[in-house]
């Protein structure tokens, strides 16, 4: 596993279990379709969650938030579209989060931030 997957790892399960600690009922992590992959689907307050989770350890390229690029909101889109359709899922509010996580060098918390409805498509 690379320096990146082990941070992006990290950043994900630190990202599940703050979703879970709101109520967010997790599905599933990781889902791939041929658009690309979402990081996690759940269900929360009746809505289906799909969410990006970014995660830096510097901001040196920007924060965990500007990293989600018009691009990765596009294709993540494409994403929700393809896995409604897989699982026949009509009729449900559906909604799209990001959750930022930053952590120090040493792989220490810094900060967790998670922006419901962040992706409109």
């Amino acid at each position: 596993m690379t320096h990146n997957q082990t941070v992006g790892s990290l950043g994900e399960s630190l990202a599940l279990d703050a979703l879970r600690r709101r109520g967010y009922e997790i599905i599933e992590q990781n889902w791939h379709c041929r658009y690309g992959e979402i990081d996690i689907v759940a269900r929360d307050d009746g809505s289906m969650v799909f969410v990006e989770v970014k995660t830096r350890i510097s901001l040196k390229f920007g924060t965990p938030e500007e990293a989600v690029t018009t691009h990765k909101q596009a294709r993540m889109i494409r994403c929700a579209e393809a896995y409604v359709a897989q699982h026949a899922l009509k009729e449900i509010a559906m909604r799209m989060d990001i959750v930022a996580v930053e952590l120090t060098p040493g792989r220490e918390l810094v900060r967790l931030d998670i922006y419901p409805n962040a992706i409109q498509g």
